[in-house]
């Protein structure tokens, strides 16, 4: 594309038309630009459009599709084509930085994003300069120009926070840090000074405050991973700084708005975040200033107050307190009852309390709720840092802490019984205090997995959870019921199996509530229930103590998909496909309607599919459907294809990239259903899967590979006859797979199985450019899974073939290849082979080869023939070995950058394991016996000699265990 102005007017137009919100209009324009993004010039036609364009919206909708497309297409992927070119890539360097420190905030922020994705590829060594460019600016005086330096910094260097310790990121830190350290504590100092001289001009005071939480940020990320020596010996003026910044109260800092943080606030609580890393990692070297902070930081919390504004400063606050408080060393700044009842009465009860702002949050923004209750995003919670802080104190003062909290619970209780209508609130805390009180250790899969063994949490769950959870309206005191039905969830191991077994009928019950957060959270405790495991690794709760609940489950689970807020509910959804997965075959009188309902649902959803968990849940529950009605009668296959393919047909149709892998999965499924023939409807979409448009995106590859796997295993016969024209295009697919290192291992399995299954006269002409694609694959780049990969086919292919056959294709393509392939490849990397299928495979053919071959025996061949044997010996015998070369680092397929779908197994669509063998051999070690059995009935003494003079003591002392085991002898 050419950097012209009708080239600019078009992308202006077609930009415009993303924004509009009929899809009719929308899809289009987004494909149109899909379509160009690889041209040469189009990230920078996009650049200059923000620059330049008149209208704002234009420069915003610029600006976020260059950071979508350098997410997309920045990294460069090995075996792939570079996405964007050479030119292009140094254009872009050389212009963002200035660009996005002379752009409004709104665009810095993209820029800003777009340079840290850029810098995580490309720094320090493709952009040796960009922390120079970086640092010289803040010489600028400008404070617009600094914060749009410190914003791309802080997003640069933020991944210092989670990444693992290597030299490579070592070696990186130090070189920010050399660069980048005393100029940011310049700076610091300087606009703290500048705070002082401004202490009267309120803007002048935000655009300060505003590069000191940046600052302070920065400092979070570049101390996280060690203590730099520079911070060791500049602590004082951090430190002091820091101290006086958290007790500083300036009035023209404080805002009016109750919800949102203001500049103070947000300063104030990455301080405190600075002060818990300092406690918790470098403990010895901030010993001096600790006492300090804790003063400081009580005394914020004292005289803060309640508002929503304040969250994030409190919970970091007594996350702070709570970092600190479970150190040995620092036990004795708590050990007095008094400062542990202060501690209790002032921090911890106060942020406990259930506030108009979490009720709201609870009826209109339930989805947030959830999310922070269920999933631990609470973390910015007041209630989830009062609950860690007491998780922290009960470490060594369990006892004084239970009974402080005991008194606070029963009074509690006492205030909800006097009206519970009015002080439902009291109730709410109490079971707040209990839960945290109570759990020491938790995880998500299990719930609570160590108990305070002060609190009797069953006795607790009698008397106070199940009478609201027994109670006959579903809809009164909707936050208490979710409370309880939390505390079912949470405490699950810990309540005995009786308890549990009354509570699933109370359960299902709630699933009809109309609180939003009741019945997710019923659906989410029945499918935690429904997963727990009893003795012998069995479910806990049976098939058939769910019995008399089935139809009233799966009625009132549907039925809850109806609910308001809920008909995209992935807790829902994933409690049907674990109820599915429990009940198994007392589903099936059900199946009809429920099969209507969950393609009616993916009808819908299909149109625009917008929650991944609840698209992936129902796809499992689709799959499940079909296996447990097939299993008890396979015919009914023909009904699900015809209940789903209309559905099907839309989504390959319409291209909803999210759900075509998963309607390959379920194809797959389907057909392997079919015993013997492949059906017409089927046969159809065959030339459709070899298209290579949709082989282009990643996340179709393992399930396209499988559902072509299927259709060879099912009707090879009826492609060789109906369909011999598109061999070479299924071929063109195995060709395109092997050349990716990501992806050469399904190459293999689509080869393996047209070895397998399709006719030997059919790929006769195809068989020989095989071997020599791989061949020139091997020279090019060997790796460890290709090797074992071809490992396993060149066996598979002795074994269909047979020997012979191999050793004159190898020796056709080259005279002499055959002992080559033995000597370099098979011989000493047989022992890397892994998988019990792939190793019998390997074993069977490596034995035909042995004993099936002439060649072996009487040519230059013979030479290899102990060292081969020596070889199966070891691959029976000795451990794999799975040494990777550390040149060899595999992109992971779910590593592709971008916004490709990556590919989501379904569990519940699941192959069996096939061994092509499996008939012919059962046991490789007496099938080794008996085929050298055979070979020395043709050719006697020969083989005796070869042993005695030349096998290895320890192989021979097992050669002679599998010959008595298969009790022949060698003549």
């Amino acid at each position: 594309m050419e950097l012209s102005d009708a080239n600019l007017q078009t992308l202006t137009e077609y930009l415009k038309k993303t924004l509009d919100p009929d899809p009719a209009i929308r899809r289009p324009a987004e494909k149109f630009l899909e379509s160009v993004e690889r041209s040469q010039n189009y990230p920078l036609l996009l650049l200059t459009l923000l620059e330049k364009s008149q209208e704002n919206v234009i420069k915003v909708c610029a600006s976020v599709t260059f950071k979508n497309y350098i997410k997309r297409n920045w990294r460069i992927v090995e075996d792939e084509p570079n996405k964007i070119c050479e030119s292009d890539r140094i254009a872009i360097k050389a212009n963002i930085v200035p660009l996005m420190l002379s752009s409004p905030e709104q665009i810095q922020k993209q820029l800003s994003d777009a340079i840290s994705i850029i810098g995580r590829e490309d720094f320090p060594q493709k952009w040796p300069d960009l922390l120079t460019e970086m640092v010289n600016r803040f010489q600028s005086g400008d404070f617009h120009v600094i914060n749009g330096v410190l914003r791309t910094a802080h997003s640069l260097f933020k991944r210092y926070r989670h990444e693992f310790k290597s030299n490579e990121l070592w070696t990186e830190i130090k070189l920010v840090l050399d660069a980048f350290a005393l100029p940011l504590t310049n700076l610091f100092k300087a606009t703290i000074e500048l705070c002082s001289t401004h202490a009267n001009d309120a803007s002048a005071l935000k655009v300060l405050f505003s590069s000191l939480i940046l600052i302070a940020k920065l400092f979070y990320s570049l101390n996280f991973q060690d203590l730099p020596e520079f911070f060791e010996d500049n602590m004082e003026t951090w430190m002091t700084n820091f101290h006086s910044l958290l007790t500083l109260d300036n009035k023209l800092l404080q805002t009016d708005d109750e919800e949102e943080a203001g500049l103070l606030e947000l300063l104030k609580s990455q301080i405190c975040d600075n002060a818990a890393l300092y406690a918790q990692k470098y403990d010895e070297e901030f010993q001096p200033y600790l006492p300090r902070f804790v003063t400081a930081i009580w005394n914020l919390l004292v005289t803060t107050g309640q508002e929503v504004k304040y969250d994030l400063l409190v919970s970091n606050a007594i996350q702070f307190l709570a970092s600190v408080c479970e150190r040995p060393h620092y036990k004795h700044l708590f050990e007095d009852q008094n400062t542990l009842t202060s501690i209790c009465e002032k921090v911890i009860v106060p942020n406990m309390e259930f506030r108009a702002a979490d009720e709201e949050a609870f009826e209109d923004n339930s989805e947030e709720y959830i999310r922070r209750d269920l999933e631990g995003s609470d973390i910015d919670t007041r209630r989830r840092a009062a609950c860690d802080l007491v998780r922290g104190l009960c470490k060594f003062f369990e006892g004084p802490v239970t009974g402080i909290f005991s008194g606070y619970v029963n009074s509690m209780l006492q205030e909800y019984a006097k009206n519970p209508s009015v002080n439902w609130k009291h109730k709410d805390a109490a079971i707040y205090l209990v839960t945290s009180l109570a759990s020491k250790a938790q995880t998500q899969k299990h719930g609570i997995t160590q108990a305070n063994e002060l609190v009797n949490l069953t006795e607790f769950f009698v008397n106070h959870i199940q009478p609201d959870l027994k109670s006959a309206t579903v809809n009164e005191f909707p936050v208490l019921k979710a409370d309880g039905i939390k505390y079912i969830m949470i405490f699950r191991n810990q309540v005995p199996k009786e308890q549990l077994l009354v509570s699933i009928p109370l359960l299902i019950n709630h699933l009809q509530a109309e609180s939003i957060v009741v019945h997710t959270y019923a659906a989410h405790a029945l499918e935690r229930l429904f997963t727990m495991r009893g003795t012998n690794n069995a479910t806990l709760i049976t098939a058939a103590e769910m019995a008399p609940f089935v139809e009233v489950l799966l009625t009132n689970l549907f039925k809850a998909l109806t609910l308001p807020g809920s008909s995209e509910n992935e807790y829902i959804m994933k409690a049907i496909m674990r109820s599915f997965s429990l009940l198994q075959e007392s589903i099936i009188p059900y199946i009809p309607s429920v099969i209507t309902q969950l393609t009616q649902k993916l009808l819908a959803v299909s149109k625009n599919p917008s929650k991944p968990h609840f698209n992936h849940y129902m796809f499992e529950s689709i799959c499940l459907s079909i296996r447990i009605t097939c299993k008890a009668n396979p015919e009914a296959v023909g009904s699900f294809e015809e209940a789903l393919f209309l559905v099907f047909t839309e989504i390959l149709q319409n291209d909803v990239q999210e759900f075509i892998p998963y309607v390959f999965q379920v194809m797959s499924l389907l057909l392997e259903m079919h015993k013997n023939e492949i059906p017409s409807s089927y046969m159809a979409l065959f030339p459709h899967l070899l298209q290579p448009v949709l082989w282009e995106r990643t996340g179709n590859i393992p399930p396209l590979v499988r559902l072509l796997q299927a259709y060879l295993e099912r009707g090879a016969s009826t492609i060789a006859s109906a369909a011999a024209d598109k061999i070479p295009g299924l071929l063109g697919v195995f060709q395109k797979l092997i050349a990716s290192k990501a992806n050469d291992h399904q190459g293999f399995y689509l080869l393996n199985s047209i070895i397998e299954h399709m006719p030997p006269e059919s790929v006769d002409q195809y068989r020989k450019q095989i071997f020599i694609l791989l061949f020139q694959r091997l020279q090019n780049s060997k790796t460890t899974k290709f090797i074992k990969s071809f490992l396993v086919f060149i066996n598979l292919y002795c074994v269909r073939y047979g020997a012979l056959a191999l050793q004159e294709i190898f020796d056709s393509i080259q005279p002499k290849m055959f002992g080559m392939v033995l000597e370099k490849i098979i011989i000493p990397e047989i022992q890397k082979v892994s998988g019990q299928v792939e190793k019998k495979i390997c074993a069977v053919g490596i034995t035909k080869i042995l004993t099936e071959c002439p060649p072996m025996m009487d040519t230059e061949y013979t030479k290899l023939w102990i060292p081969l044997l020596q070889a199966l010996i070891g691959l029976f015998e000795l451990p794999e070995d799975d040494t990777i070369p550390d040149e060899e680092h595999f992109i992971d397929i779910e590593d592709t950058p971008g916004y490709q779908t990556a590919f989501s197994q379904l569990a519940f669509a699941g192959k069996k394991e096939h061994d092509p063998v499996g008939q012919m051999v059962n046991n490789p070690r007496i099938h080794l016996a008996q085929s050298l059995h055979k070979l020395s009935t043709a050719c006697p003494g020969r083989v005796l000699s070869m042993l005695s003079t030349s096998l290895n003591a320890e192989a021979l002392q097992y050669l002679q265990g599998y010959l008595q085991a298969a009790s022949v002898s060698l003549l």
